[in-house]
C-alpha cells in the first residue's frame, strides 16, 4: 500500500487508487523525479535498489528536470550517458518524433 504522505509526488492520481505492481513505472518515475530522500528510501525498501534502476532505464518517463535526472542517472545509479539518453527524461526537451 502506498502511504498518503506521497500523494504530493503522486498528484496526478489519487494514491489509494495507485497499485504497486501495475502502476509501478508512474509511482517509481514520479517518485525519483520529484520525491526528496525519505520518498526514495521508502520506494527502495518496497520495490529494491535493482527494480528502481530497472524502471529508470528501461521505462523513462519525461518528467524529469536536467538536474534531477543528473543526480538520479550519475549520483543514485552511477549510469553511462549511453544507457540513458536525456532526450527519454528531460521534460525541457522536446519529444522525440517517431
Amino acid at each position: 500500500m502506498i502511504p498518503q504522505s506521497l500523494q504530493g509526488v503522486l498528484w496526478s492520481k489519487r494514491v489509494r487508487n495507485l497499485d504497486l505492481e501495475k502502476d509501478e513505472q508512474y509511482v517509481i518515475n514520479q517518485i525519483l523525479a520529484y520525491g526528496g530522500l525519505e520518498d526514495i528510501k521508502w520506494a527502495k525498501e518496497h520495490y529494491g535498489w535493482e527494480k528502481l534502476k530497472r524502471v529508470f532505464v528501461e521505462k523513462p518517463l519525461k518528467v524529469y528536470l536536467p538536474r534531477t535526472f543528473h543526480f538520479v542517472k550519475k549520483i543514485l545509479f552511477d549510469l553511462s550517458d549511453n544507457v540513458t539518453p536525456r532526450e527519454k527524461y528531460d521534460q525541457t526537451l522536446p519529444r522525440l518524433a517517431r
